[in-house]
């Protein structure tokens, strides 16, 4: 049987200020493409990007929840959704 592999919803501090948060069961490489321009379209132009928060998920579909209510949040209130 095949284990399921983790998925982690990220929250990135742009070079401009700005957040972007994603998920990835792939963190490390995920950061790499931001800061190397082939990532999401919205931090290409705005890097080096650099982590702030992670937590961590069983599997995608959890994730990509917390992801959308993450994005729901004002900019004020998504660091303390990681806590």
């Amino acid at each position: 049987m095949q284990r399921a592999m983790a998925w982690s919803l990220y929250l990135l501090e742009c070079a401009d200020g700005s957040y972007y948060a994603g998920i990835t069961n792939q963190l490390e490489a995920r950061i790499d493409a931001h800061n190397q321009g082939v990532g999401a379209r919205y931090t290409r132009g705005r890097g080096p990007v650099k982590l702030l928060e992670i937590k961590t998920y069983p599997d995608r579909s959890s994730a990509s929840k917390a992801e959308l209510a993450l994005k729901r949040l004002p900019r004020s209130q998504k660091r303390g959704f990681f806590r």
